[in-house]
């Protein structure tokens, strides 16, 4: 009998993506998607509400800024061991983002300013024509365990 010996190294992979329609609809799913595939690697809690208001805002400013007819947005998330990163792209490398800060009565125009506090970093990639890839990484600082949590000598009593 001749038994074929393979070894498979199971290292998950730690990369989505996914086109979604420019619309509402495709800003939400892009969201929703984003926090289940989030979930599913256990990531530090402070960073899976943080990475949702990201996502939710570079997605509706795809679907809102970068919009145009039969094109879509595409949402990747990239997780390494220290850094989420979050990229949105459209189809609009003509209109770049650009924070300003909004009138005191707007309803909106202050997506910029929520992905700036909530990232660590941000900013854009053009190309190629007519694209532009909007990104922002949150860092992945995991809580030592070899430290009590309330701070005091042995931990808490």
């Amino acid at each position: 009998m001749n038994q074929e010996k393979s070894t498979q190294l199971h290292s998950p992979t730690r990369h989505f993506g996914v086109l979604l329609s420019p619309t509402p609809r495709g800003a939400r799913l892009a969201r929703l998607l984003a926090m289940e595939w989030l979930r599913t690697w256990d990531l530090p809690y402070g960073v899976i509400h943080p990475a949702e208001h990201v996502v939710a805002e570079l997605a509706a400013n795809a679907a809102t800024h970068g919009r145009l007819p039969g094109r879509d947005f595409r949402l990747a998330l990239h997780a390494t061991t220290d850094v989420l990163r979050i990229e949105v792209t459209d189809t609009r490398g003509d209109d770049l983002p650009s924070r300003q800060p909004p009138s005191t009565d707007a309803v909106s125009g202050r997506g910029l300013l929520l992905v700036e506090a909530f990232a660590d970093r941000w900013g854009v990639v053009l190309g190629p024509v007519p694209r532009k890839t909007v990104w922002a990484e949150l860092h992945l600082q995991a809580p030592r365990h070899d430290e009590p949590c309330s701070g005091a000598t042995g931990g808490l009593f």
